[in-house]
């Protein structure tokens, strides 16, 4: 998975798979979700990130259950 962050237009691009993308879905006003041939999503932009989606730090964090 990568993330992306392009300040000058305050937009988060994250990758989740390298397939190639057939259709994009709008999710929400400034959220859009790209999928590939079997539907499965490849990626999501979030326009207006810091405000829409109060991107301002990120953290990762995986959880190991027994």
């Amino acid at each position: 998975m990568k993330i992306k962050y392009f300040p000058d237009s305050d937009t988060a691009l994250v990758e989740f798979a390298e397939t190639p993308v057939v259709e994009t879905k709008e999710i929400s006003e400034d959220v859009y979700g790209d999928f590939d041939a079997a539907g499965r999503l490849v990626s999501m932009t979030i326009e207006h990130a810091k405000t829409s989606a109060q991107i301002k730090e990120l953290s990762y964090q995986e959880l190991v259950t027994a």
